[in-house]
């Protein structure tokens, strides 16, 4: 059982992965990949290149078989049936790696190799989480640029700030390090190079650190091949927009459920930890943190230990918190007692238990896990999903075994030697819509449009329910530790 800091071995990779997305490019790529192989890398890395042919019809295809057979296994490749475009490559490209840390690289000849070392550094320094190369920042020279091409650039930038909160001089940019866990977990629907402005606004979003580094850039001219055009300006313009407005920052198998979608609601979650404000103590441990959408908002005063089982949430609340010395990441499966008890040593005044219980199988034994957690007196906050006849396709699709009614939860908690001392009903006004689309259209999730537009209107139903004691879609409970255990 590990109840210490959860330090996830990412600091000393091993390898790094360079995408390189092409489409009819035979006049350049043996060249770009000879200089790529050529370059070297800050020790321990190791590097793999990922060739992912997106349809081409020039003879392109010849030269990475060619190249594979050379330099296997270094170097994989991998063809599209047609040209799908940029994001496409990048996405399968993605699925394909098997690094620890990665690089998009353009099967041209703009970008250059040798940048490496500076889009790494502050990867390898763990600064960031992602670095962007930018053509624009301070260097000791640069080609001149075609001006329509920067001033389109540098306005899609501005733009792609405004909405993001990033201060970046070249959103645009085809050179971008990550580290893979994140770049992973990050949904690309993107096809062509709207990719870009998609990932920009995601990594935006999830709250990764984000360096930019000058770097060299040898911009070709249409004449040359170059394929990025009007409609491609339009297309990022229109991908700004839309995850502006939508969070869509999770690939599935991270975020599937209608709960961790609408854990994405920053509003919501805000609203949910005002609720139960007056009953955090000094020393809080959360259960079953996820991603960490609520555990953002939790106070750090004494002491705040954020929790989960699955290994990706694991990294990904490390990641979160890895600068904030008050915030300790750690494992903790709530069915096994021995975790439980070994946590209560740090006498916590607090356990928040936010949508879990209805994941347990026996949740009876989890409640008497949990009372081990918390030193007497302590509280036990829960919120479940409320109302059995409501359980549905969003249920399903979220894991849940049972929904709770009120009476149901406080007998178990009473079975427990914990004493529900406050309870309310909470998210009533969601409760038509959820009907609606789990129990009668039987959906599996909700519209990510539908969620943004909920969350906006947070402020308004959360005065509503405090004037009107309406039915709620959760029930929220405080329960005490009795002193006599």
């Amino acid at each position: 059982m590990d109840n210490g800091d959860f330090s996830p071995q990412v600091s000393k990779p091993s390898l790094l992965s360079i995408l390189i997305p092409v489409y009819n490019e035979r006049a350049y790529l043996k060249r770009c990949v000879t200089n790529v192989l050529a370059v070297s890398l800050p020790n321990p890395l190791q590097k793999e290149i990922i060739i992912v042919d997106d349809g081409s019809s020039d003879g392109t295809a010849d030269i990475v078989n060619s190249l594979v057979a050379e330099y296997s296994p270094m170097i994989r490749a991998f063809f599209q049936k047609s040209n799908e475009g940029k994001g496409a490559a990048m996405r399968r490209g993605i699925a394909e790696m098997r690094g620890d840390y990665v690089i998009f690289q353009d099967a041209d000849l703009e970008y250059d190799p040798n940048d490496y070392d500076l889009l790494l550094q502050p990867l390898l320094l763990g600064h960031a989480d992602v670095v962007y190369g930018s053509r624009f920042a301070v260097r000791n020279m640069r080609r001149v640029f075609n001006y329509h091409h920067a001033l389109g650039n540098k306005f899609l930038t501005h733009l792609s700030n405004m909405t993001t909160g990033l201060d970046l001089t070249d959103m645009e940019t085809g050179y971008k390090a990550f580290r893979s866990d994140v770049l992973k977990t990050i949904p690309i629907r993107a096809h062509r190079f709207g990719i870009e402005p998609e990932i920009t606004a995601k990594i935006a979003k999830r709250g990764c650190r984000v360096y930019e580094v000058p770097i060299s850039y040898r911009g070709r001219s249409y004449a040359e091949g170059k394929k990025i055009g009007w409609k491609d300006g339009l297309a990022a313009l229109y991908f700004i927009i839309k995850y502006w407005l939508i969070d869509d920052c999770y690939s599935e198998q991270y975020a599937l459920s209608i709960l961790q979608n609408l854990s994405h609601a920053r509003k919501f979650n805000r609203w949910m930890i005002q609720v139960v404000q007056p009953f955090l103590g000094d020393r809080i441990i959360e259960v079953g943190a996820g991603i960490g959408s609520i555990s953002r908002h939790l106070p750090k005063r004494e002491k705040l230990v954020v929790t989960d089982i699955d290994p990706i949430h694991l990294e990904l609340l490390y990641n979160i918190f890895r600068d904030d010395d008050r915030v300790q990441v750690a494992k903790l499966d709530i069915r096994h007692r021995e975790d439980c008890e070994a946590f209560g040593a740090l006498g916590f005044d607090t356990v928040l238990c936010s949508n879990v219980l209805e994941h347990v199988d026996d949740d009876v034994a989890a409640l008497d896990n949990l009372k081990h957690l918390l030193k007497p007196g302590g509280r036990l906050i829960v919120l479940v999903p409320q109302y059995k006849r409501l359980f549905g396709s969003y249920d399903e699709a979220a894991g849940h075994i049972r929904r709770y009614n009120a009476d149901e939860l406080t007998q178990k908690l009473r079975q427990m030697n914990l004493r529900v001392v406050w309870s309310r009903n909470f998210n009533s006004l969601a409760i038509p819509a959820w009907w609606l689309n789990s129990r009668f259209l039987r959906k599996k999730n909700m519209s990510r449009l539908h969620l943004k537009v909920y969350d906006t209107l947070v402020p308004l139903l959360a005065v509503l329910e405090r004037l009107f004691p309406l039915p709620g879609l959760s029930l929220m409970c405080v329960a005490e530790l009795q002193t006599n255990q």
